[in-house]
């Protein structure tokens, strides 16, 4: 139980994290506001599949 409550602090920390950085990178690279829901989308959409991922394979091991 303990492992679950920290995994997922950390997972919306990096998730926040995550976020932080593709905004700084939309904004360096200029890209368009029409463009960035779906760059953003894409990034977390991958991002939790990883997360997801790693729980599962944290608890089977």
């Amino acid at each position: 139980m303990f492992l679950c409550i920290v995994f997922i602090i950390i997972s919306v920390f990096i998730l926040y994290k995550i976020n932080q950085l593709t905004d700084t990178l939309c904004l360096h690279k200029e890209i368009p506001e029409e463009k960035q829901p779906e760059i953003f989308r894409t990034i977390n959409v991958l991002v939790t599949i990883l997360l997801i991922s790693s729980y599962i394979e944290i608890l089977l091991s």
